[in-house]
């Protein structure tokens, strides 16, 4: 699971007013597989794990900030906040794969497909603002993340993938200790066989400020696609991307050309015959429950909820027939 600040979680957990988890469960009846009938405290899937990391910038040799490291459930003391975790791990636990399953998390705030997450291998591009402005956008490893065309860039300290560089790194990092992350799944001290069976992604908020990133979205995001499956060794991996949740079907702006990019990235939309079966987009609009992206959706935790109810449905559609369901 990679993003931003959306997909890190800002859904509120506590409080009995509306917008809650608690309120949705306890007094609307939302979400009923979240609490246990008999002892009326939240519920727990035993064979979903929930890991989440999370650090700024590039590879550190560690895991950066642990946030989850649990057996899928809702648990407020580790964090008071939800993300689309809780929805993806319950539809595809329920509904889904029966196999030991980790949905592991690994992302951090405010980034930019287009600058902190570029995936290795992209090339710098320009964009033409019109008025003789035309500016150079860093490819991976460059720096700054822009600059105006044909001068010379003066590096900064950050590069252009050094973010993805870390959110791999670190996830990389939990794949490699299974006896800490997913108690059970060793033998005789050597962690057992594991499948990346699909990516979950839900970003775009910082992309669509800037027409150099949004109108190069679609782009960085078949190549982001591709790179994935290549640094996890996963080139059967599905993948399923999320559009932002004000984002009307239509809408011209810069997050109508991001929900564009997803929609076209999507295997059913036929651009992509090598992403048929295998790439799905949730359009999020109707699942949201109002305010923006960059307002975190208000905390209300019923948009968190639905939109990773639909993101696990799509990626149960698309690992539909494989061997691990």
């Amino acid at each position: 699971m990679m993003g931003q600040s959306n997909m890190l979680g800002e859904g509120k957990i506590a409080g009995w007013k509306d917008g809650t988890l608690q309120y949705a469960t306890g007094i609307k009846g939302l979400y009923p597989y979240l609490v246990d009938e008999k002892t009326k405290t939240w519920s727990q899937l035993d064979h979903v794990r929930d890991v989440a990391v999370m650090g700024g910038g590039g590879a550190t040799g560690t895991i950066g900030s642990l946030h989850h490291n649990e057996w899928m459930s809702v648990n407020p003391t580790k964090k008071s906040t939800i993300g689309p975790e809780l929805g993806i791990g319950y539809a595809m636990g329920l509904n889904g794969t029966k196999a030991p399953t980790m949905l592991l998390k690994s992302c951090i705030g405010n980034r930019a497909l287009g600058w902190d997450l570029l995936p290795p291998g992209t090339a710098q591009w320009d964009y033409d603002y019109g008025n003789g402005k035309v500016r150079t956008f860093a490819g991976y490893g460059d720096s700054p993340s822009q600059w105006d065309k044909g001068t010379t860039p003066v590096p900064i300290g950050w590069h252009a993938g050094l973010q993805y560089d870390g959110d791999v790194n670190r996830s990389k990092l939990v794949l490699e200790d299974l006896a800490t992350y997913y108690p059970g799944q060793t033998s005789t001290g050597s962690p057992v066989s594991y499948e990346i069976a699909g990516f979950f992604w839900w970003q775009g908020d910082k992309d669509m400020r800037d027409p150099g990133y949004y109108t190069r979205y679609e782009f960085n995001l078949v190549n982001l696609i591709k790179q994935l499956r290549i640094d996890f060794d996963a080139p059967h991996a599905k993948f399923v991307t999320a559009s932002l949740g004000q984002t009307e079907m239509g809408s011209t702006g810069g997050d109508g050309q991001i929900l564009d990019a997803m929609l076209a990235v999507d295997g059913k939309s036929g651009k992509y015959p090598e992403f048929a079966g295998n790439v799905a987009a949730v359009y999020t609009h109707p699942l949201s429950k109002g305010a923006s992206s960059s307002s975190h959706y208000g905390g209300n935790s019923e948009t968190y909820m639905n939109i990773g109810e639909a993101m696990g449905a799509a990626m149960n559609e698309l690992l539909a027939g494989d061997s691990i369901v």
